[in-house]
């Protein structure tokens, strides 16, 4: 009797369980299949920064979903979601698609980015991909010959900026 109530509970639970982890999967944006890397401060430590020496790229997606032997890079925002995706995001993600192509040598169809209320599929095509090079080499280009000037005039972007502290422009 006693082993019979023990496996009803433990039964119930891995439902609850179950359905607690595909709730939340759903919430994340995620698609169909398994995760099979993450941002450590999503999950804990990851086996790797995604790196391309000859770009001199380094990244780290919120996820990475292989589904059908395809890998999909995911990036998760924690706002609203624009009436479409910032170019910045739409960058940040080429950047993962790229270095996932070259760190495991499949390139991917497409990525997902997950805002609060909205994901956006963002196809990964050539055009994309030369346009993302396009700016790494005009970026390297600036930081060798002019330091790049303030550009926006929005008080709470220029607090959190990493490089605040060194700025001669901020607000």
């Amino acid at each position: 009797m006693n082993t019979t109530l023990i496996g009803v509970f433990l039964l119930l639970l891995a439902v609850v369980v179950l359905y607690v982890a595909n709730r939340q999967r759903s919430q994340i944006g995620l698609p169909p299949g398994r995760v099979v890397y993450s941002d450590p401060s999503v999950w804990g430590k990851v086996e790797r920064v995604l790196y391309d020496p000859s770009l001199g790229l380094a990244g780290k997606p919120d996820y990475l979903v292989q589904q059908n032997g395809n890998l999909i890079p995911v990036e998760v925002k924690s706002g609203f979601a624009p009436a479409k995706p910032h170019d910045s995001h739409i960058y940040q993600l080429a950047a993962y698609c790229y270095l996932v192509e070259q760190t495991y040598g499949k390139k991917p169809a497409y990525g997902l980015i997950n805002y609060r209320n909205r994901t956006f599929a963002i196809d990964y095509t050539p055009q994309l991909e030369q346009n993302l090079k396009d700016i790494i080499n005009e970026m390297r280009w600036c930081e060798k010959h002019t330091p790049p000037g303030r550009s926006h005039q929005e008080p709470v972007r220029c607090a959190r900026c990493g490089f605040r502290d060194n700025c001669t422009e901020k607000i």
